[in-house]
């Protein structure tokens, strides 16, 4: 019986590893062909002649002119919180990264342990400890304790895990994707802080612009309203003529102080991006185009997927996922193990310092998976499907970066004919206005055509500002959109 026995150990692992290669293996993850970027932005002919350089590849230092609003954005970038968790999020992945890479090493641990055994008067073990201590060939030294007995060891104890299949090696490489895909994340978070900030103060600079030109305005109404009230005391003007130009001056008191609240709320925003407590913000007081780089041009789409750091992003997270799916079809092959020790053992604690005490051994071991086949499967499905997510996930980004892109440069071209048209819609406006006073006083224009004139030149000073820094805003978004800002 013995005999048979030996003979089924000889054979198992040749049979195990028989059984475990007859297991039918997952298709590896099969993803749909992407869809191929256009060569160029849009089609509108206005964009056809773009320099290939591509504003995306400037530094946010070169990009934006004016030195304040670099302070600020350094400001940002040193103590944003949102930023800071971001790049703790990069030491995390790191983390695991450093682990994953250990992952198909040797372990080595110093192990001291201490046990006792009792054995059964009709155990291997206990006939055998009393029929050793009758021995003539041991010394006094060498004779078993017993009931109980004990056990003492010393030394190290190893346990490797041989990568025959490559399981350890795509985990590795899944975490080593997380964590360019983590860095990557922190560059978005730096390129959607600095876009934001730059956003607001020019919101800011349009603010401050706005209220000096409510302020002028609510001067030129207190002096037309002083006029007609001296027509009226004269006879020249009636009573609805004052009441009309009061009320005019009232409604633009009254979009002073919403003014004020909306500079208010702006300039608490952006104190809560450069992580402080409100406090006044150093800003230019013009509002000018000058004060970004002069060329917008976006370069060639392709560039998008070397810049744009959520692109990147969601590429390594794809690359990730498809590590994790190959690791999930290795988990069905048996694993070879092999767990060595070498120290000092013995059964009494004075010897077990001895030379004659050190021991060592080695232990291999094959398992393979059998009754947790579906566990596998569904593990195996869960990275499959995780992996078409990703997938998904990095066509979507590639196209809304397009589009965004697209969007971007359509709003800056369209808004600087807008400025240039408004700009003279204002000069004319201007003329308009100094027009009707000479004539309301010469007696050939009414007060109403006064009241239209001055609204209508101060909603078109405030729409004035309002494109200017939409042309500012514009760009910064055409920057962003290009993958600006994180460099």
């Amino acid at each position: 019986m013995n005999k048979n026995c030996f003979s089924i150990y000889k054979y198992a692992p040749a049979l195990l590893l028989s059984a475990a290669l007859g297991c039918r293996l997952p298709q590896p993850l099969v993803t749909p062909a992407g869809q191929s970027l256009p060569a160029a932005f849009g089609t509108d002919t206005a964009f056809s002649d773009v320099d290939t350089s591509g504003i995306g590849n400037q530094p946010w230092q070169q990009f934006f002119k004016d030195p304040q609003l670099r302070a600020l954005i350094d400001t940002a970038l040193h103590n944003n919180y949102e930023l800071m968790t971001a790049k703790e999020q990069v030491k995390i992945s790191g983390a695991v990264l450093l682990a994953a890479r250990r992952a198909w090493l040797p372990s080595l641990d110093i192990n001291a342990s201490a046990g006792i055994d009792k054995y059964g008067k009709y155990t291997m073990n206990g006939v055998g400890n009393f029929d050793t201590n009758l021995s003539s060939n041991i010394s006094k030294d060498q004779h078993v304790p017993e009931s109980p007995t004990p056990d003492l060891f010393l030394g190290l104890r190893s346990n490797w895990e041989l990568d025959l299949w490559g399981k350890l090696r795509q985990r590795k490489y899944a975490a080593q994707a997380r964590y360019l895909a983590s860095a990557q994340g922190q560059r978005l978070v730096s390129t959607l802080l600095v876009s934001a900030v730059a956003a607001h103060y020019y919101e800011l600079i349009a603010l401050d612009n706005e209220l000096a030109i409510i302020q002028k305005n609510i001067t030129l109404q207190e002096t037309a309203l002083a006029t007609v009230q001296i027509q009226q005391s004269a006879g020249k003007a009636t009573l609805l003529a004052s009441q009309q130009f009061e009320a005019q001056l009232l409604d633009t008191r009254s979009l002073e102080f919403a003014t004020r609240q909306r500079m208010l709320a702006v300039e608490t925003e952006l104190n809560y991006l450069l992580g402080r407590f409100p406090q006044p913000v150093a800003r230019a007081s013009a509002l000018t185009v000058d004060t970004l780089a002069a060329a917008w041009q976006p370069g060639v789409p392709a560039s998008l997927l070397i810049n744009r750091p959520d692109i990147k992003q969601a590429e390594l997270e794809l690359t990730a996922a498809k590590a994790d799916v190959n690791a999930a079809r290795a988990a069905f092959l048996p694993s070879l193990n092999i767990t060595p020790y070498a120290g000092y053992n013995a059964f009494k604690a004075g010897l077990l310092l001895e030379p004659a005490s050190f021991a060592y051994g080695v232990l291999g071991s094959i398992t393979a998976p059998l009754f947790n086949q579906k566990q596998l499967q569904a593990q195996y499905r869960i990275n499959e499907s995780g992996g078409k997510i990703s997938f998904y996930n990095y066509q979507q980004k590639i196209l809304q970066a397009y589009q965004e892109v697209a969007v971007a440069m359509g709003n800056v071209y369209n808004q600087r004919q807008v400025l240039a048209l408004r700009s003279k819609e204002v000069g004319v406006l201007q003329s308009a206005v100094s027009t009707a006073n000479d004539l309301f006083l010469g007696g050939y224009a009414s007060y109403l055509e006064i009241i239209t004139a001055q609204k209508s030149v101060l909603e078109a000073e405030l729409a004035l500002i309002h494109t200017r820094r939409e042309v500012l805003a514009g760009t910064v978004r055409l920057y962003q959109a290009l993958g600006g800002g994180w460099m």
